[in-house]
């Protein structure tokens, strides 16, 4: 069994500039934090005995035989990219309620990918799981959102984030 913890973030500053309709012109500096609430995916490989492949637990329950028939985005999408072709048994739980403000939704993107490589033997950077996180929710989604959320997940801490074009730094506040 995979368990994975993400964090939640907040944001001090800049928040609104870490849309890529701004950041690709514009230089965007935000300042963040993670903070010690989470959200878990727990991940187990399905064992063949069940009438479905998928059972999924999150605000509803899914249990379905082929990753089109399911219903959660992130989760269909990402088995998709992945080519993830064996059963799961999905639980997700947070610590505080979705739509919080606090970028659970890109928390949980983070995590799921997080646990799905993981599954599969491979064991992704900070970087590439926000950047996977990104395209995803940007581009495969199309969901209208910025980038700052999927960046202090996958990374975590006190940090400064740059974005500037296509590309993005992290730059760790220390904290002593």
């Amino acid at each position: 069994m995979i368990i994975c913890r993400t964090p939640y973030r907040i944001s001090f500053f800049g928040g609104g500039t870490d849309h890529p309709n701004w950041y690709r012109d514009n230089e965007s500096i935000i300042l963040s934090t993670t903070f010690n609430k989470y959200c878990y995916v727990n991940l187990r490989n399905l064992p063949p005995y069940f009438k479905f492949r998928y059972r999924l637990r999150y605000f509803l329950t899914e249990q379905v035989s082929k990753i089109s028939q399911i219903r959660h985005p992130v989760i269909r999408e990402v088995l998709k990219l992945k080519k993830y072709d064996q059963g799961i048994e999905m639980i997700h739980s947070g610590d505080i309620p979705a739509r919080s403000g606090v970028g659970s939704s890109s928390s949980f993107t983070v995590g799921f990918l997080n646990a799905i490589n993981t599954q599969m033997g491979y064991f992704a950077s900070k970087r590439e799981l926000a950047l996977r996180a990104i395209d995803i929710e940007q581009n495969i989604l199309k969901e209208n959102i910025g980038s700052q959320d999927q960046i202090a997940a996958a990374f975590g801490g006190f940090n400064q984030i740059n974005l500037k074009g296509n590309n993005f730094n992290v730059n760790c506040i220390n904290e002593k």
